[in-house]
């Protein structure tokens, strides 16, 4: 009976061993995918790493393979980045920092935008507002033709359209 229950306990731990251990090496992938999806493959395809689909793209298992090794080193993933923009250059980022020249990339679209937004309105204002001065103007307001000119125009109009 003790040895079928230390068995038992054997298979128990190998077991508990094994799960963590997978639970571990799964962890370790999504950090490797998430941490490979922040750069770009290198082989020109303009395609992020993790998500590079060219058949025996040599660059791309390279990189991977970089990336897994710092990883089981424990790198952090500070390190790895900066690692891989020495080796590469900033074009590895698939996303540009937030940060220097790079944060003007990031503001101006915004700023553009609404920079555009209130042109806009600037210049629907002031439509409407001549269209209102017109059209106070034809209806004969203070800043219109008195009644004697229109009367004038009128006649004119009248003797010259009698043919």
């Amino acid at each position: 009976m003790t040895r079928m229950r230390r068995r038992k306990t054997l298979l128990f731990f190998i077991a508990s061993v094994c799960t963590l251990a997978l639970g571990v090496s799964a962890t370790a992938q999504d950090r490797a995918k998430q941490i490979g999806g922040k750069f770009m493959c290198m082989c020109s395809c303009n395609q992020v790493l993790t998500q590079c689909n060219h058949v025996g793209c040599t660059t791309s298992t390279a990189m991977l393979k970089e990336l897994d090794q710092s990883l089981a080193r424990g790198d952090s993933e500070d390190v790895i980045t900066q690692a891989f923009v020495q080796e590469f250059g900033t074009k590895v980022y698939a996303e540009p920092p937030k940060s220097g020249l790079s944060l003007v990339a990031w503001v101006l679209p915004s700023v553009y935008l609404l920079g555009g937004t209130l042109l806009v309105v600037f210049i629907i204002s002031r439509w409407r507002s001549r269209i209102h001065l017109e059209t106070a103007a034809a209806s004969g307001g203070p800043s219109g033709i008195s009644a004697e000119e229109l009367e004038r125009a009128r006649r004119r109009v009248a003797r010259e359209t009698e043919d």
